[in-house]
């Protein structure tokens, strides 16, 4: 498990960061910077306030002993009097002045520890005003930016049990009749009906491999077995591997490698990967007679070698376009878990790299990925 993850019931670690918390983002969502800058000013805040409160004290002691001197001792105690009551009226003043300051700060704090509260108990609608000092709203806004987080989070955890209750409902109904058929005499225990419930199983063991792999990925506790690799040596593998199912479904697959290009460090099994899921979305969805072209070339600046599929293919709509890295995002006549491309982009940015897509609908798709040359 991840150092930054671990906590106990006595409280978190230094440096805590929720396993909720994606990897690309501060944790608050102010910045540590910020956050230190919130605790400081606050801290400064009530040190003065406390400062005011004991100085009120000992003048109030100060302006009792004045008086008392003045009724009880001599003729030239009397000269204090005047004092006496002009300290008086300033202690008044800066009495209020404290209560003001202490209500300034405390209210806008009761309400991140109230709404802290409907958070604990699952409401994450709780959202808290940000008003009084400088560092009480900014703490407001960390505290509204996490929960706006994690209400996120929520959302996306419940759709993905759906979507993957969704996904193992299909197997699990072929091989639950299947199944069933057989036992009650209805098929009988052949090839043919034996075959689909194997099939299905396949299918069901892809999607939980896929969803661990995903998973493990965006925690950042995949493990990488790097090591020098040639980036044309990718490409070959790759397009072998798809040139039976291009052959048959009538498309040309080419492979454009740059000549020169420097030996990449990295997991090859994992990049393979990446590159097989992008062919595999390229094949599947370019129509017969069309065309899928893998590449590797120098990225601009010299520092990474970018790779890129390229189809023929009718393209992605423009509202899709910006979600199809994210998680069960398919398009409606593919046959997948729509989790090829999320889990592309995993293994990409654990190799310290970037990933992208560009499309016009009609036009084809182009999907894009740059590896650093030199590891970090």
């Amino acid at each position: 498990m991840n150092e930054r993850w671990r906590h106990t019931g006595h409280g978190h670690r230094p440096g805590f960061r929720p396993p909720w918390w994606p990897e690309d983002e501060p944790f608050p969502p102010s910045g540590p910077g910020q956050w230190r800058g919130v605790r400081r000013y606050f801290l400064r805040r009530v040190a003065l306030v406390v400062a005011l409160f004991l100085g009120v004290m000992f003048a109030a002691n100060a302006l009792a002993v004045a008086l008392l001197a003045g009724r009880f001792g001599g003729g030239e105690h009397r000269r204090l009097r005047p004092f006496a009551w002009i300290l008086g009226i300033v202690l008044l003043f800066a009495f209020v002045a404290v209560v003001r300051a202490v209500r300034g700060m405390a209210s806008p704090v009761g309400d991140v520890m109230e709404a802290a509260d409907r958070v604990a108990s699952g409401d994450y609608e709780a959202r808290v005003q940000e008003r009084g000092p400088r560092e009480t709203r900014r703490l407001a806004g960390s505290f509204n930016a996490m929960t706006e987080r994690l209400k996120a989070n929520e959302v996306q955890r419940r759709n993905l049990l759906a979507d993957v209750a969704h996904e193992l409902r299909t197997p699990l109904s072929v091989i639950q009749g299947n199944a069933e058929g057989m036992l009650d005499g209805l098929y009988p225990m052949d090839r043919a009906h034996l075959e689909p419930l194997l099939e299905e199983a396949k299918v069901m063991a892809r999607l939980l491999d896929d969803l661990q792999t995903l998973s493990t990925a965006e925690a950042g506790a995949l493990r990488l077995h790097p090591e020098p690799v040639d980036p044309a040596q990718l490409v070959e593998d790759a397009v072998a591997a798809f040139r039976t199912a291009a052959d048959a479904a009538g498309l040309a697959l080419e492979q454009r490698v740059a000549p020169g290009l420097p030996a990449l460090e990295v997991d090859a099994v994992r990049v393979g990967q990446v590159l097989a899921n992008l062919l595999s979305n390229a094949v599947r969805h370019t129509p017969s007679g069309g065309s899928v072209a893998v590449s590797a070339r120098p990225a601009p600046g010299g520092a990474a070698v970018e790779f890129s599929v390229a189809d023929t293919g009718p393209g992605i709509a423009p509202e899709v376009l910006p979600h199809v890295f994210d998680r069960f995002v398919k398009a409606a006549d593919s046959g997948g878990a729509g989790l090829g491309l999320a889990i592309a982009r995993s293994l990409v940015e654990a190799h310290r790299g970037t990933i992208s897509a560009e499309s016009r609908a009609g036009h084809g798709t182009t999907m894009r990925f740059e590896l650093p040359t030199r590891p970090d």
